[in-house]
């Protein structure tokens, strides 16, 4: 089959596009065509791009008629979008009547902030997009990341009818049951949702943490507020056993976090080591004894915690978005009400003082994302999810809902990874 990827981004850059870029290469090792329909290049790693799609197409002027070019160029038999927010290039897709599929990254599609939590409360919303997210949230002026001017316009119109135009996909991907439940909050109809949980990195089966008396807590990700490493150290703060964190990354939340840390007077016990290469992180796994994931804001599913497990650690983390679904309280680590430092505290320090309950956590985490998460099924289920959308489009008995208005019964269509 031949399937144009469309994203807002060419190479390297973050999870959606390693996403994008290893499922496009395990698809065209299976004797499938992609090409790609793509925004700027990031500079990263585009030379494994080009050689994986087969053709690209630069979105750039008039970006309605570069996407009818496209499609008329490539002639696909089903459209992937990815992260794409110009609804010049989403309408062109629906109007083009093929089979559309979206893979669902995070909550930029139904949340005006993008980020499903309230900026200044950090309280994570639970509601739907409506008049509430301008009058009540404020959400229709947020951070400027372009430059210029801190602050831009986000216009509620526009937000709802990219909802809507997304609404007509034939299938919504998503990775949690948490992310399938904010797409019927939102309206979209339940037999279009299909869960297809991302896959980690393989883990080196010979490796296995001492689990040593150093104590190591280990924190890898983004240093931004939602990331919660602020709320990290104040929990590391009301920990009673001796302890040693390493924090790994970098944000624009670092600096902050840092003087916190000094503040709390945690020198001595938290270090701040900034980004290192994927191959040194092996060398901290070897000496962890738990794993902190301190996010605050809704995460669609936090892959950190996946890739930590494939190496038989324990994780602490709150319960916001969507690591419940793969972080199961005292079974693989601890899940922590949202935001409760005293009971994040006492979660590590459970494990820092009995080792024995946290490598055997640690291998009950291996053995859940080694028979949940395995990559060949992943794969195969997307292939049959493609085949499903374009049969369903060729038959016309999957008619598309009207731009407004509820989502249709249904079943949730849940694929194991």
């Amino acid at each position: 089959m031949k399937i144009l990827y469309v994203h807002e981004r060419f190479g390297a850059l973050a999870g959606a596009e390693a996403n994008a870029f290893i499922t496009a290469q395990e698809l065209r090792g299976r004797s499938h065509q992609v090409g790609i329909l793509h925004g700027p290049g990031t500079g990263k790693n585009e030379d494994a791009w080009n050689s994986v799609f087969s053709e690209r197409f630069e979105l750039a002027g008039d970006n309605a008629a570069r996407t009818r070019a496209a499609l008329t160029a490539f002639q696909p038999d089903a459209v992937y979008v990815h992260k794409m927010a110009d609804l010049d290039v989403i309408q062109s897709l629906v109007n083009s009547g093929l089979p559309l599929v979206r893979m669902v990254h995070d909550h930029d599609i139904y949340c005006m902030r993008s980020y499903k939590y309230h900026y200044f409360s950090r309280k994570i919303c639970t509601r739907p997009a409506s008049l509430y997210c301008v009058f009540g949230c404020g959400a229709c002026i947020v951070k400027n990341n372009g430059g210029g001017f801190p602050l831009k316009w986000v216009s509620y119109r526009a937000k709802k009818r990219e909802i809507a135009l997304n609404q007509r996909f034939h299938r919504m991907v998503v990775v949690t049951e948490y992310m399938r439940d904010e797409l019927l909050r939102n309206g979209f109809d339940a037999s279009r949702i299909e869960i297809h949980a991302p896959v980690p990195r393989m883990g080196d089966p010979s490796l296995r943490s001492t689990f040593s008396d150093r104590n190591l807590i280990l924190y890898a990700g983004q240093i931004i507020r939602g990331k919660g490493v602020d709320v990290l150290l104040e929990s590391l703060a009301r920990v009673k056993s001796k302890f040693e964190c390493v924090i790994l990354g970098d944000g624009n939340h670092k600096s902050y976090c840092e003087a916190l840390s000094h503040r709390l007077g945690l020198d001595d016990r938290v270090h701040f080591k900034g980004f290192i290469p994927q191959e040194e992180l092996k060398s901290y796994y070897r000496e962890c004894s738990v794993v902190a994931l301190s996010s605050v804001w809704p995460e669609p599913i936090a892959t950190i915690g996946l890739e930590v497990m494939r190496y038989a650690l324990p994780v602490v983390a709150f319960d916001a978005g969507g690591i419940k679904d793969w972080l199961k309280d005292g079974f693989n680590g601890h899940l922590v009400p949202w935001m409760n430092r005293d009971a994040f505290a006492a979660s590590l320090d459970d494990l820092l003082q009995n080792k024995a309950r946290a490598r055997q956590l640690g291998e009950n985490g291996l053995q859940l994302v080694s028979a949940r998460y395995d990559f060949p099924s992943y794969i195969a289920g997307l292939e049959a999810m493609f085949d499903r959308a374009i049969s369903e489009s060729r038959s016309c008995t999957h008619p598309s809902p009207p731009l407004e208005g509820g989502y249709s019964s249904g079943h949730v269509v849940t694929v194991p990874a």
